[in-house]
This record gives structure tokens, sequence and C-alpha cells, in this order.
């Protein structure tokens, strides 16, 4: 009998994406991928390392997977491996340590499943990390996020993916576009396109070849992909071409994810980010000036350190003025080898905490005042294949969650609806449409 492996996933859907190239090269090798729970001969696991949150989680699901296979060989790769590969060599249960050089010659390595005393550790310095190697998510039949860029050259001084991941690099695009033709005539529906830093895409070799607004009209040409979204993109690198495009685009669907960080100019100053609040705050205008119903998504760290209260309620005021549809709400946590871990006036965990809980609550505001507009009209739904509570759901090309009794002709289908009502638990409930578009 083949061996079966199990794979677990933490993080962003770039770890998404690679993860299932992993799971290729273990088919490949004649592995049976399983569940986490069908007792699997070796566990691999993809690590995050943004917050120290992600840290713990690492370590809790080493434990639970030796519980639900005691003898299973369990391996970590990601960003997590390649910072703090002794710690993690230290972890009761852990066999094999890969850093970001060496996680895509996994097959190479796991030669022996015998478990040894200690961990065997392959850990490269980043800077060995300079090949870019394609991937895409692969088993959900509704969409797929496709990595087209990974690294970063910023120097963010909370960030520890630069040290993580390595310098900025790319696919090539005659690449990116064989690969988007293999995922349509798989079927699937919508391409989520991924990066560290997406909106660098075109650095080859270490030389800027392309840009990212040239994949973009590549992309746009691919036949059999109904949507393309993209995942998210500095505010400095989402020009105003980009918006424009998108705009005009049948594929390209009318939703931006774009980093904020903070709406303090002393915050973003002392962040290193590379651009003012204002400059956000004219992307946020031009792509509202476009397309009314955009849903545009802000990440945004609270509790920098010297982050004063003054410019807390800054960034509050400037994220209630803009017209935005949701938050992704970080707490600063302190990373190694960073400059903020050095930075004084460190803002205490449980103001760090309370400012956390007012922009979640403010987020579920932005997003119900968003919904909000929506009611009434009728929008196409990508409908997918998850049961809950009877209910299946799926979203509309502006983001919209929607909600309705489960069906399984539905499954993958792009059907019109009418959006009606939000329900109890958030999501918009709906009413069919006479026209359904069935691809």
């Amino acid at each position: 009998m083949n061996k079966k492996v199990a794979f677990y996933t933490l993080g962003c859907k770039l770890n998404y994406s690679e993860t299932s190239t992993l799971g290729r090269l273990f088919s490949n090798a004649g592995f049976d991928t399983v569940d986490f729970t069908d007792t699997p001969d070796v566990y691999v696991i993809n690590t995050c390392s943004v917050t120290d949150n992600a840290d713990k989680k690492c370590k809790k699901i080493v434990r639970e997977a030796l519980k639900v296979s005691p003898h299973a060989y369990v391996t970590i790769v990601g960003c997590y491996a390649q910072l703090k590969p002794v710690e993690i060599a230290n972890i009761p249960g852990v066999d094999m340590v890969l850093g970001a050089a060496e996680k895509f010659q996994i097959i190479d390595h796991i030669t022996d499943l015998t478990k040894k005393p200690k961990a065997l550790v392959y850990n490269q310095p980043v800077s060995e990390a300079n090949r870019f190697v394609p991937a895409y998510s692969f088993g959900d039949r509704t969409r797929t996020f496709l990595k087209v860029q990974d690294g970063c050259d910023y120097s963010c001084s909370f960030c520890t993916i630069p040290l993580a991941r390595g310098s900025s690099r790319s696919d090539t695009i005659e690449s990116v576009i064989e690969q988007a033709e293999q995922i349509a005539a798989s079927g699937v529906k919508e391409i989520v396109l991924t990066g560290v830093n997406l909106g660098d895409f075109g650095i080859i070799n270490g030389k800027r070849e392309t840009r990212f607004f040239d994949l973009v009209k590549a992309l746009d040409r691919v036949e059999g992909i109904d949507r393309i979204r993209i995942s998210s993109i500095e505010p400095n690198l989402l020009t105003d071409e980009i918006i424009e495009f998108v705009a005009a685009s049948k594929r390209f669907v009318p939703h931006f994810h774009i980093p904020l960080q903070s709406g303090s100019a002393k915050i973003l100053s002392m962040m290193r980010r590379r651009y003012k609040r204002e400059l956000y705050a004219e992307r946020v205008t031009k792509i509202k000036q476009l397309m009314p119903d955009c849903c545009i998504g802000v990440d945004v760290i609270v509790g920098f350190p010297g982050e004063t209260r003054e410019d807390f309620i800054d960034t509050y005021n400037f994220l209630n003025e803009l017209d935005i549809a949701y938050l992704h709400v970080f707490t600063y946590s302190e990373r190694e080898n960073t400059l903020a871990a050095e930075m004084s006036d460190v803002v205490p965990g449980s103001t760090r905490a309370d400012r956390s809980k007012m922009l979640h609550i403010l987020s579920d505001k932005k997003r119900r005042a968003f919904y909000d507009t929506q009611l009434g009209k009728s929008e196409e739904v990508l409908f997918e294949g998850d049961i809950k509570d009877g209910f299946m759901h799926g979203f509309t090309r502006n983001y919209i969650k929607v909600k309705t009794k489960f069906d399984p002709v539905l499954v993958n289908e792009l059907k019109t609806v009418c959006l009606t009502k939000i329900s109890l638990d958030g999501d918009v409930e709906i009413t069919e449409s006479e026209e359904i578009l069935v691809h």
C-alpha cells in the first residue's frame, strides 16, 4: 500500500497555493493524500510567522497530529521554519525542518520515515531562496489561489517576511498564462492572484522584466475563467491604470484589498511604509468613482510602538470616513530581528486589545453599511459546495457573502440572484432571478 500524507496550512493564501504544490510532489512520488485524522504516515505543516499566535498554533498542531498518528513523520516548512529552525527542531515529535530554499525539495529529503532522536534541519540563508517556484491551490472546484510573485524588497519596520521568504521575484507572464489555462480546463471558475508583494510582480533573476499591469492585461484574455480577483496590493503599487482597467474588465472583479496599517502619518513613517495616508484616500476615491459598488478591504495594525491615544483616534477617524467595506485588524506583536522590536514607548497589551476591539466593531459597521447599499440588486453569485446548518454559501463579484438552502445543482455554478436581506449571522440572503447562468 502507498504511504499516506496529510497537510495542514497556517497563514496566507500564498501558503495554501504552495501546500497544493507540495501535495502534487508527494502524489507524483506515490503517496496518497489523506485527511489530518486519517492516521497518515507523514504530516507536513506549512507555517506562518506573522504573529506570535501563529507560532503557538504550529506547536499545538504538532501535538494534535501525534495524538492522531503517534508514529507519523512530522515535517515543518514555511516562514516559521525559515526564521526559527532550531526552536522548531526542539518541539517534541518534529522530525524535519525545511527552510525556504529547501521546502520544494521535500521529496528528496524525506527518504527514510524512521523517527530519529533529533530532528533533521535543512535551512540555508534566506538569500539562497532566490528561485521562483510556481504554485496554485488544487481541490476546490470553485476557486484557485494562483501564486505569481514571492518575496519582498520592502523594509517595513514590523515585518519579518523578507527574512522568511527572501527578495522579490516573479514568474514569467507566459508561465502564469499557461497555468491559468490549465486551471480553466479543470473547471474552476475563479482565480485569485497571490504573492507576498503582488503589485511588485515583474522581477525575474534580480531584474525588472515587466509590470503587474502587463500581467493583468494578459490574464484578461484567458478564455474559460469567469473571474479573476486581486488578493492584496500595496496602495503605492495600485496605479490608476490598474484601477481603470479593472473597472472596464469583464473578468477582473470589483474587489480590492489594500493594506493601510495605520491612518496616522507619524505611525506610517515609523512603520517605514512607502506611502502617505493622502495617497491611500486618493486610491479609494478613484476606485469608488469608477466602481461605486466595489468592495474595498483594509489591513490595519493596532498597538504599534509609540502609538498614542491621539494616533489611534487619528486612525479610527480616517477609517471611519473612508468608503470601505471591511477591515482585517492585526494586534501588533513584537517580532525578533525587526526595527520595531527595539522601539521604545511600548503599548500595553490591554490597550492593544481595547483598540483592536474598537476596530473590529467598526469593521462590522462598515460591512453592514456596504451590504445595505447592495440590497435589492441583482448580482451574479458563484456558489460553493460547503454546507453549514443546511445552507450553502457563495460570493458575488464584489465579495458579498450570500447564503441559500443547499442545492447540489448550484455547486460551482454562477447564478444571478436578487440580494434581499441581511441574515442574523451577517450574510446576505437571496431570492432567485429568472436568469440562470451555467458555464
